[in-house]
């Protein structure tokens, strides 16, 4: 699962991973305790937080494949939504959620948060930061995050605390209640219980009297009143939808996802403790899979996968997951036919075809270079934003003889990064060698009118 991981010891209890092509992308630079956050990205944890959101997005009127939802590795309790359609819920607030609802009420009220305009001061306030400060994290910019390997890495990096210190997020009480509305509205709508969101504010409300350096980021962005409070339990009594239940595949998906969280997050024994061998569980075997996998115990993981493709033999996140503990041991020839079969399970799944791309160019074999380029091309398309495929898509241009694009893919990585020098001097070197009005000659040249224009000074 993990695409980057950048981990020095002590940091976190992942020090025994490394980069490798999977779906979760776990950055800490060494200061990253005490400079800022790194984001995660995962397609089956992904596709988790979108089957819950989609729902929700699509009744407040909002398209769900234009707000994109973001992982933040931090156990604290938070979420929060920026200016450009950008949702970001911690790892913290989902392993500590009991039922997919409660992360849906969460969603919810932060919907509410984009549909009531909510995000018209914070854009007045991030004016000068938004895509090339704000979106920067996810593109996974720093060269605190830059490890040299080839991994696919889609997305890791920084997010420094200025955003949270200078409490430019923060919400007003008025805002507040009317987010609540707003949320309980969109869930009465889709036919969903409010429990969760009531549920999740409980949690919170006993950290109301500690010192604020002591409460969750949540509550100092989210005022949390009594008022509030009451007025959900309000709406939990008269809706005729509080006592609905979550589907068994939402739940299912759920006790995957915190399984998944806690294999990679947490220390071996604590993962062994909280999924003793006696639960047989999927779930439980999925967390020491992952747990065994990442302290290198191949062999045992590897036993684990094997039981639960058994059982799901068309599982694609199963089938990627013991595709990267093969990838990770070298055995590159038995992996490959894994991400394949994921990838024609999960087609549209970008991270999925991001990371058989990046296995198709591991094997250094020629015949899988313009495969390779078809599925980067097509994760490509679909997060821009991400600097890493465009590496990757350098790399595979690169070894299929097409310099000019290799080099257009440079441009857009560095754009990615927030590099607007290279990116102009990359996109002047593809334009030589593309045919004038050509697709690809206009994106350079968009490159170029982004970054300065032609009288940069980066001339060569």
């Amino acid at each position: 699962m993990i695409n980057r991981l950048v981990a020095r010891a002590g940091c976190l209890a992942l020090a025994a991973a490394v980069a490798l092509a999977q779906s979760l992308v776990l950055a800490l630079p060494a200061d990253a305790q005490g400079r800022g956050l790194s984001l995660i990205r995962d397609a089956e944890i992904e596709a988790t937080i979108r089957a819950y959101a989609a729902p929700v997005f699509k009744i407040a009127g909002l398209d769900p494949a234009v707000i994109k939802v973001h992982l933040i590795n931090d156990n604290a309790i938070n979420a929060f939504v920026t200016p450009g359609m950008n949702m970001f819920i911690n790892t913290g607030l989902l392993i500590r959620s009991d039922t997919p609802n409660q992360v849906i009420g969460v969603m919810a009220h932060e919907t509410g948060h984009i549909a009531g305009g909510h995000l018209v001061r914070i854009q007045d306030e991030l004016r000068n930061a938004t895509i090339e400060s704000i979106l920067a994290m996810i593109a996974g910019i720093g060269a605190g995050v830059a490890t040299g390997n080839a991994g696919v890495g889609a997305g890791a990096m920084m997010l420094g605390q200025n955003v949270a210190q200078r409490n430019i997020l923060k919400y007003s009480r008025t805002q507040e209640a009317s987010a609540d509305q707003a949320g309980m509205k969109f869930l009465d709508e889709t036919h969903q219980s409010s429990r969760g969101m009531l549920q999740f504010f409980e949690k919170l409300e006993g950290q109301e009297f500690l010192l604020s350096g002591n409460q969750d980021p949540y509550l100092q962005t989210h005022p949390l009143t009594r008022d509030r409070i009451d007025s959900v339990q309000q709406h939990v009594d008269s809706s005729p939808y509080s006592d609905a239940k979550d589907s068994p595949a939402l739940m299912e998906m759920h006790q995957r996802m915190l399984a998944k969280l806690k294999g990679f997050l947490w220390p071996l024994d604590q993962v062994l403790m909280t999924y003793p061998k006696t639960d047989t569980s999927q779930p439980a075997r999925y967390a020491r899979a992952i747990a065994l996998f990442r302290v290198s115990r191949m062999k045992e993981a590897l036993i684990l996968m094997d039981s639960l493709l058994k059982e799901s033999p068309d599982d694609p996140f199963f089938l990627e997951q013991k595709g990267q503990i093969l990838f990770q041991n070298g055995r590159l020839a038995d992996a490959l036919p894994l991400y394949q079969r994921a990838s024609d399970l999960k087609p549209y799944e970008a991270l999925l075809r991001q990371e058989l791309g990046q296995v198709q160019l591991e094997t250094e074999d020629q015949r899988y270079v313009k495969p390779a380029i078809s599925n980067l091309e097509f994760a490509a398309g679909m997060q821009a934003n991400d600097p890493d495929v465009w590496r990757l898509l350098a790399i595979a241009y690169g070894r299929d003889n097409q310099l000019a694009l290799s080099s257009l893919a440079q441009a857009q990585e560095a754009m990615a990064s927030g590099n607007k020098r290279e990116a102009r001097a990359q996109a002047r070197r593809a334009m030589k060698g593309l045919p004038s009005g050509s697709p690809a000659w206009m994106q350079a040249n968009d490159i170029i009118s982004a970054t300065g224009g032609p009288e940069g000074d980066d001339d060569e």
